[in-house]
């Protein structure tokens, strides 16, 4: 779905990884290293089939084995692992959910807003995760020359990708919805940053 008036002819996909259990339960999964569920291996095997004839300049993918192993079964392995794209790291609250978090807070929390306490691991700001965003971006841009990219990646730090490839604060991504297993597409409209569809899940529309 390129853009004929397009600066550039790419545009860049976003997939975030298919059903873990912590992601069905709601709890935050930043560096656990979790397996895909039956489920989420199911759906990406499904995603193959959207993707076969569709040809990628480049393809990279977290080091997480949940990204990793869904691009596999998308049909697209031979990737490039980029350790930019790994979730933003939770700190304390990894493997805990927002409704547990908030109870121990005493208020309603959004990590966008709140941000994170320091764990096992020193956590992100939002910003943070923003900064390696952009660092993605300039290191595909010069693929978008020539066509479009492949990202694999996880529900926050994508979010936070697309507010930073469309100039926005980055805390917009908390109005964003990208879930387990879906495809996105980030376009442009003459010399503006777009959104081409965002939180789809291709094989959901051919089996319903």
């Amino acid at each position: 779905m390129a853009s004929p008036d397009g600066v550039v002819p790419g545009n860049i996909y976003l997939f975030r990884h298919g059903e873990t259990e912590w992601s069905l339960t709601g709890q935050h999964t930043g560096t656990t290293d979790l397996p895909l569920l039956p489920e989420g291996e199911a759906a990406a095997r499904e995603l193959a089939g959207v993707l076969r004839s569709h040809r990628f300049e480049r393809v990279l993918v977290s080091p997480l084995q949940r990204a990793k192993r869904t691009a596999e079964l998308a049909g697209l392995g031979d990737f490039e692992v980029e350790p930019l794209l790994r979730e933003w790291d939770y700190g304390a609250y990894e493997g805990i959910t927002t409704k547990q978090i908030s109870a121990d807070l005493g208020h309603p929390w959004e990590v966008f807003v709140d941000g994170v306490k320091p764990g096992v691991t020193p956590g992100e700001t939002v910003h943070e995760v923003a900064a390696r965003a952009q660092q993605v971006l300039d290191k595909i841009w010069p693929d978008l020359e020539r066509g479009d990219v492949a990202l694999f990646g996880h529900g926050h730090a994508l979010r936070v990708l697309t507010a930073t490839y469309l100039k926005v604060d980055p805390c917009f991504g908390q109005h964003l919805v990208l879930d387990a297993g879906s495809m996105s597409v980030l376009t442009h409209h003459r010399s503006t940053r777009c959104l081409g569809m965002y939180n789809l899940s291709p094989w959901r529309l051919l089996t319903e």
